[in-house]
């Protein structure tokens, strides 16, 4: 069977055109009928002949047998959306991001891209670690870096430099100069997550 995906013709089936009194061969696919006739999806077909999809189709009612709420349904953007699946539920449902565990690399083709990045210096490289080999997440080094802290800073070092910045930045402590509020609300927020932080424990 060959099949012409431009004009839709699927040559060669074998079939005779379900047109009743036709004998030429059923080549065009058509819905076996509407929703409410049994049609679901590929499989429930009928054939014709071109000219008899022809008139097929200028009688097809998709809508045959719909009361006006199912009409309305049907056309709306949302149409097939109304069930919640797992991963979109509110409350999260029990899905689990998958772990690289889970995936088979047979060709070796994610893992010879990270090596890439890493050769390459791009920004798949490890990152600097402290010396005392406390890990250190993203939001916590870009807290360092507002703070203009080190990489190995302690905790005397992270009050020290947060008492530094209240007094540059503070108002009640710079002679009332407001300007700076926006620079002192990224340096509490930073002080508040480090301080918590077990290298700063």
């Amino acid at each position: 069977m060959q099949h012409d995906r431009f004009h839709g013709r699927h040559s060669g089936t074998g079939r005779d055109c379900d047109w009743q009194g036709c004998d030429e061969q059923g080549e065009f696919r058509a819905p076996a009928g509407g929703p409410t006739a049994g049609f679901d999806g590929p499989g429930a077909y009928r054939w014709f002949c071109l000219d008899h999809v022809r008139e097929f189709n200028t009688r097809y009612d998709f809508f045959r047998g719909m009361s006006s709420d199912e009409i309305l349904d049907a056309q709306s953007p949302l149409h097939g959306w109304a069930a919640e699946t797992r991963a979109f539920r509110p409350n999260g449902g029990i899905d689990s991001p998958p772990r690289w565990a889970d995936f088979t690399d047979p060709l070796d083709a994610i893992a010879a891209r990270a090596r890439w990045r890493k050769e390459e210096g791009m920004r798949g490289r490890q990152p600097p670690e402290r010396q005392d080999g406390i890990a250190l997440g993203a939001e916590e080094r870009r807290a360092l870096d507002t703070l203009s802290l080190q990489l190995d800073a302690d905790r005397k070092d992270l009050r020290r430099r947060y008492s530094e910045l209240v007094r540059l930045y503070h108002p009640d402590r710079n002679g009332g100069d407001r300007s700076h509020e926006a620079a002192l609300q990224r340096v509490v927020e930073a002080y508040q997550l480090l301080r918590k932080a077990p290298a700063f424990a």
